[in-house]
């Protein structure tokens, strides 16, 4: 069965001018205070449904509670200011919904909030929320998932200098390079599948996580009402453990680490001196406020700034996750904030890395240009491999080695200074020195690496 989806009330407030760069239009309207507090709402309706099914509460009860479940009836603004004072939203809540109630209903309003306590309110209203996050996050998952697949393919073969320490190695095919891009992010979608059962379960427990107040009905009520939620049913009620959500900002953070990585190669491939990849274009995108001719990585730049403010969001979570007895002090609240700025960022970053593999710019002449800039320094180690089978692999090193000081020194290209060293040609002629110049010669097992990338699940 499909879960039910929150829904959303209309905003009343502005949107930060910043949340389209580091955000989403969907993300933004799921976690905006309205939408918390309707969340919450719909917890307690469903609460007297299922108290109602069980027979705790009077049968009547529910239809009026449920109705004066909507956050466009309650003063939000005076909720926050009660909340202050009381030290959560959902007491000042939970009395406004009970006088509400009471308005049409008295018998009714004796019934509001029955048997739960104020964090099963909240985190299993959060939790709702989060539901709809990763609704979101997972239909742009795929879409990025589908864009990689479909660059690895398309260059399984075009090759590209390979970097390790931001300097020219080998050769590789972009396709590798797409295909490691690729495996991260089925690994996050793999993990994410294992990750949703656990959090996505009923947060109730009343006072102290007993459910003393419901007598021997409380394993009954529970059932009900996650089955009312959809959720999860968990062995206890979960107070003080908060791994499920720690677990879930720490996926949110991997996910926005590999975004990240994405973001950093192909912005410094887009520097001007190499030029292999570019961001799609678009009209007033990238541009410089004083340099007409920049085409700068916008959206590279937003998932690395996304990525930035993540650290310090999971630190203060995992800090959090030391609570004091059944109900904690500090570290629980601190979620409230931190749980929705990290599903912002990470679905504004994955929005854009998701648009930029869907329109990236790949200049395969350019890659094969900067392939040559070395004079042949590229193909060192495939040479000194060739020749050691003749002469060991220490004394061949040494051999290429000193050839391409030489060749940097005298400005030379690495073959021609060993087409003159007899050490060399005395077993390499000139066609074995074609073959181990030949860049699309040295590329290992990439293909096969690439073809299993793109078979790999995760």
């Amino acid at each position: 069965m499909t879960p039910p989806t929150l829904t959303l009330p209309t905003l009343t407030l502005p949107a930060s001018p910043l949340a389209a760069m580091f955000g989403s239009a969907a993300m933004e309207a799921l976690f905006t205070p309205e939408a918390g507090l309707q969340a919450m709402l719909d917890v307690e309706a469903a609460l007297a449904r299922a108290e109602a099914k069980c027979g705790i509460i009077p049968k009547r009860a529910a239809a009026p509670i449920a109705r004066a479940c909507d956050a466009a009836r309650y003063d939000l603004a005076a909720l926050g200011q009660a909340a202050r004072l009381a030290g959560n939203l959902a007491i000042p809540m939970v009395k406004a919904l009970t006088a509400e109630v009471a308005r049409r209903d008295s018998q009714a309003a004796r019934y509001v909030h029955w048997g739960a306590t104020s964090q099963d309110i909240i985190d299993t209203g959060l939790l709702l929320q989060l539901r709809q996050a990763l609704l979101l996050i997972e239909v742009d998952l795929a879409g990025l998932d589908r864009a990689l697949a479909g660059l690895a393919r398309r260059h399984k073969k075009t090759l590209m200098a390979g970097r390790t320490w931001l300097q020219q190695a080998a050769p590789i095919p972009f396709g590798l390079k797409l295909g490691g891009w690729l495996g991260a992010i089925r690994r996050d979608r793999a993990r994410l599948r294992q990750i949703k059962p656990r959090l996505l379960v009923l947060q109730f427990g009343g006072a102290v996580g007993s459910l003393a107040s419901l007598g021997d009905a409380g394993l009954k009520v529970s059932a009900a009402l996650a089955k009312e939620l959809q959720l999860g049913l968990p062995p206890q009620p979960w107070h003080g453990q908060r791994d499920r959500m720690v677990e879930i900002a720490g996926w949110l953070g991997l996910l926005t680490g590999n975004l990240a990585k994405m973001a950093r190669d192909i912005s410094l491939l887009m520097q001007t001196e190499l030029g292999e990849v570019y961001e799609p274009a678009g009209a007033g995108k990238g541009g410089s406020s004083t340099m007409p001719h920049k085409r700068n990585p916008v959206g590279c730049a937003a998932v690395l700034a996304a990525h930035a403010q993540v650290p310090g969001l999971l630190a203060g979570l995992y800090g959090g996750m030391a609570l004091e007895h059944e109900r904690g002090l500090g570290g629980w609240q601190a979620e409230w904030q931190s749980l929705p700025m990290l599903c912002k960022l990470t679905a504004g970053a994955l929005g854009q890395m998701r648009e930029i593999a869907e329109g990236l710019e790949v200049d395969t002449r350019r890659m094969r240009r900067n392939l040559d800039i070395t004079d042949g320094l590229i193909m060192a180690e495939a040479v000194s491999l060739g020749l050691a089978r003749f002469i060991g692999k220490a004394a061949a090193h040494g051999i290429v080695e000193a050839a391409s000081k030489q060749a940097v020194a005298q400005r030379r290209g690495l073959r021609e200074v060993l087409a003159e060293n007899p050490a060399v040609t005395r077993h390499l002629d000139k066609s074995a020195l074609d073959r181990l110049f030949d860049p699309a010669r040295y590329t290992g097992m990439s293909e096969a690496f690439i073809r299993r990338s793109l078979a790999d699940k995760g």
